[in-house]
């Protein structure tokens, strides 16, 4: 009996996705559950798995097309076994086909890459820019990666590439760069473009739907809201000697590093019950002012910067905060996040100091009206009590709407982070 394999339900806020990279050939045998194809959607992407044992039919819809919730994409044929063959003579062993390795800087779409894949080249310890990839457009599949690894084990080149990519000359502008485009930009599965009159080089290179999306949402955040930023700077030195002074015995009670996020989370908290507009949101001609706190944390990803959310985060411990934010970046490695996971919010903090960011001006994630900047913390002389001394210092930054946000409200709201950050004790007593 044929069984239709059709795209899940998706969730509410997500209404198509890509299909990226089929894991089985029409023939093969599959059982139920397992994860036939990736579905790459504007924020996560999902598995579409085997809705019974038996073996792969035809396959309806191929990598790179967009399909909606009830798609149909391929056949199954619901137990039934591969047809048996009966074991032909012994002949000779064909003679290996020689084959070439791959070009030096060649380099693959690392950031359209299938979790499976990268799970399977990480335990292997790969480096999946050397590895070849086979599907739409140069994407690296497991195949690809399995073909490699037995290549590397039976002592010969790794199969070559069947995609044309194109070979980017050394950067004029350091190492780090090739052909003058950002490092973390994708070079391969790329348009070979002619070269200008002046020899130049360029790629082409399609984004990938969650950067679609990111970009789509920041022109709307720029072009809806009456966004302003404030500024203000932070001394450090009193929530680093207490996390110096307790973070050992803060690690061996909780199981969990004590970092400077949780801190902050706390003091964007208790600014957000002092000053409830900046943890509303605008609907329509409506202001929705949060009874709850779901703060975002803005987390890097090899496919983009995601926002998970903690949710009810007034209610957590600081070590429940630092076990959630660690395990949300974990899963953004992995790209194991899921929609649920950041799906809402009421406020944001992003953290561009992690990448030595020293002052930026964070844009708002809408609905939300609020968002807070943390940066570098550098060694700066600043007065005190009549006296210059060096202190470790951090510029933060509160972008707002100023549509139901004055700034009145909004200078106290980053003075309150401040006075929080820069005498701990205030989050305990709550003055």
């Amino acid at each position: 009996m044929t069984v239709e394999v059709k795209v899940p339900t998706l969730p509410e806020s997500v209404s198509d996705g890509t299909l990226v990279n089929w894991k089985k050939k029409p023939g093969d045998a599959v059982t139920r559950g397992e994860n036939l194809v990736d579905l790459e959607t504007d924020k996560v992407v999902l598995d579409i798995p085997a809705p019974t044992d038996g073996v792969l039919g035809q396959i309806l819809r191929q990598e790179g097309e967009i399909v909606t919730t009830g798609d149909t994409i391929a056949i199954l044929e619901e137990g039934a076994a591969q047809p048996a063959t009966e074991t032909p003579a012994a002949v000779p062993a064909p003679a290996p086909t020689p084959v070439t390795p791959p070009v030096p800087g060649e380099a693959v779409d690392v950031e359209g890459l299938s979790p499976a894949v990268r799970r399977l080249a990480a335990e292997h310890g790969l480096d999946v820019t050397k590895i070849p990839g086979s599907g739409r457009n140069g994407r690296v599949t497991k195949a690809d990666v399995l073909a490699y690894i037995e290549a590397q084990k039976q002592g010969r080149p790794a199969p070559a590439s069947t995609v044309e990519t194109h070979q980017v000359s050394p950067s004029p502008f350091g190492k780090g760069a090739q052909g003058g485009l950002p490092p973390a930009a994708p070079v391969a599965a790329v348009a070979a473009l002619p070269p200008d009159a002046q020899g130049r080089l360029e790629q082409r290179v399609p984004m990938t739907r969650l950067r679609a999306r990111i970009a789509e949402r920041l022109l709307m955040a720029k072009n809806s809201t009456a966004m302003l930023t404030t500024f203000n700077e932070i001394n450090m030195k009193p929530v680093m000697d207490l996390r110096s002074r307790y973070k050992d015995q803060f690690e061996k009670v909780h199981n969990v590093r004590l970092g400077f996020m949780g801190f902050f989370v706390k003091a964007v908290i208790e600014a957000l019950k002092r000053y409830p507009a900046v943890n509303g949101s605008i609907d329509g001609n409506d202001v929705v002012y949060h009874g709850y706190y779901d703060i975002g944390i803005a987390v890097s990803s090899p496919r983009g910067l995601v926002v998970p959310i903690l949710r009810d985060a007034d209610q957590m411990s600081l070590a429940e905060i630092e076990k959630a934010i660690g395990d949300f970046g974990q899963k953004a490695k992995d790209g194991t996040l899921t929609v649920e996971d950041m799906t809402g919010g009421t406020f944001t903090i992003t953290n561009g100091g992690v990448f030595g960011s020293l002052m930026s001006t964070p844009i708002l994630n809408p609905p939300q009206s609020g968002i807070l900047g943390m940066h570098a913390t550098k060694d700066r002389p600043v007065a005190e009590n009549g006296q210059v001394v060096i202190r470790p210092m951090m510029y933060v930054a509160h972008s707002y709407d100023h549509r139901i946000i004055d700034g009145r409200e909004a200078v106290t709201f980053l003075v309150t982070v401040k006075e929080c950050i820069e005498d701990p004790a205030r989050l305990i007593l709550n003055v």
